[in-house]
């Protein structure tokens, strides 16, 4: 498929929220396709379809090491959470050069429709649902820097304007 252009911070699509998925189309199918590929392509081990430019609620997540456990997500979220917090460091392509330490539950149940239009329930732990929690603030028009204070997501933003320049 392809390997799409991912879109950088201040863009102001990153800080909308994006559109429920009807329904699992072949169309659908493909953008996770487009997600995958651009996710290879980059460090990290998760997309959410407005970081490529699609406002629809669409995200891809494979932590494992062989990169064979493609994850597809349409409309997650999250049911129930986990009261024990895990601290991770976290980044994003759309914030090139910058990272922090978020703090996240460590365990997330995620109600989604998966690649066949079912829904799916299920549980994620440790890197796998700080990545899944990551992505679904993507599909809410947040970044993992709103979830830092103030000061540290301002001393963030400087840097990666100072990148960006």
């Amino acid at each position: 498929m392809t390997v799409r252009p991912i879109l950088t911070w201040p863009d102001k699509r990153l800080r909308t929220a994006c559109a429920d998925v009807p329904e699992i189309t072949d169309e659908v199918r493909a953008i996770w396709q487009d997600m995958i590929d651009t996710m290879d392509a980059m460090p990290g081990v998760g997309l959410g379809a407005p970081q490529i430019g699609v406002m629809q609620r669409l995200a891809v997540v494979d932590t494992s090491e062989a990169r064979n456990t493609r994850i597809r997500l349409a409309n997650p979220e999250v049911i129930d959470a986990s009261a024990i917090m895990n601290e991770h460091e976290e980044a994003s392509p759309c914030l090139s050069g910058v990272s922090a330490k978020v703090s996240r539950p460590r365990g997330v149940r995620v109600r989604y429709l998966d690649e066949n239009g079912e829904v799916v329930e299920r549980d994620f732990v440790g890197l796998d649902a700080t990545s899944v929690q990551h992505q679904i603030d993507h599909l809410d028009g947040k970044l993992y820097i709103d979830r830092l204070s103030k000061m540290k997501r301002d001393m963030l933003l400087r840097r990666a304007k100072k990148m960006k320049v």
